[in-house]
């Protein structure tokens, strides 16, 4: 894919959309070892009943850091100059998931060129589980 120029890209076109199949408890011990996060809720099947859940859930940094990729993957690993999310929902074993990034505004500031993203996630059902916005620098 073409990294996308301040010529060449417009509001509302939007980023590739990322397709996470399948989400595994294998997922969520991969982001516990790579991020530090070792609460059992995320890993233990008994703690996290207990609490009342139907099982472990995913950490929502998980799913923020996909949907991250996708701005890393359209504009390039160091474009992001604004990055914020609000989590709605929690994502389960099984879950597939598709993030989603479109292009609000076009602007300047100082000497960058800037884009403006609306940033949504959602599971199999259609149901939003995380949004947010983000800023990405352009050529």
């Amino acid at each position: 894919m073409t990294t996308p120029t301040h010529d060449s890209i417009s509001v509302g076109d939007e980023a590739p959309a990322l397709v996470v199949e399948k989400l595994s408890r294998t997922h969520f011990v991969k982001y516990a070892g790579a991020s530090g996060d070792f609460n059992p809720m995320h890993h233990d099947d008994t703690i996290a009943t207990t609490a009342g859940n139907p099982s472990v859930f995913g950490h929502g940094m998980l799913t923020a850091g996909l949907m991250a990729r996708v701005v890393k993957d359209w504009f390039g690993p160091e474009a992001m100059r604004r990055y914020g999310v609000r989590f709605s929902k929690q994502v389960w074993p099984g879950d597939t998931l598709t993030f989603n990034a479109k292009v609000t505004a076009k602007r300047d500031e100082g000497s960058e060129h800037l884009v403006d993203l609306d940033l949504t996630a959602t599971n199999q059902d259609g149901v939003e589980v995380m949004t947010g916005t983000a800023t990405a620098a352009v050529a």
